[in-house]
């Protein structure tokens, strides 16, 4: 028995609103706020590179979204107004 997992099928960055807005095949909706995005980075500048749970980013409260870029059909680098723009989100 194959388990399918729900696949997103838009991404809307809302600049103004400060989110990502994510829609899946299954119906489900997301919105999330671009400073849970930056905070949760799974950037391994910011993880760390090995085991344990990296470092915490810290005010990021005002932080926005400025592009989405699909990275192959297995994830989505966002760039942040704060300069980050590393780690994939799968």
């Amino acid at each position: 028995m194959s388990e399918t997992r729900p696949w997103p099928i838009e991404l809307k960055v809302r600049r103004a609103a400060r989110t990502l807005e994510i829609d899946f095949d299954d119906g489900a909706h997301f919105s999330l706020p671009a400073e849970y995005l930056r905070v949760m980075t799974p950037s391994a500048i910011d993880r760390g590179h090995g085991a344990g749970p990296g470092r915490t980013v810290n005010g990021k409260r005002n932080v926005g979204i400025t592009d989405a870029q699909a990275i192959g059909r297995y994830a989505t680098r966002l760039i942040f107004d704060d300069g980050h723009d590393t780690g994939l989100y799968s």
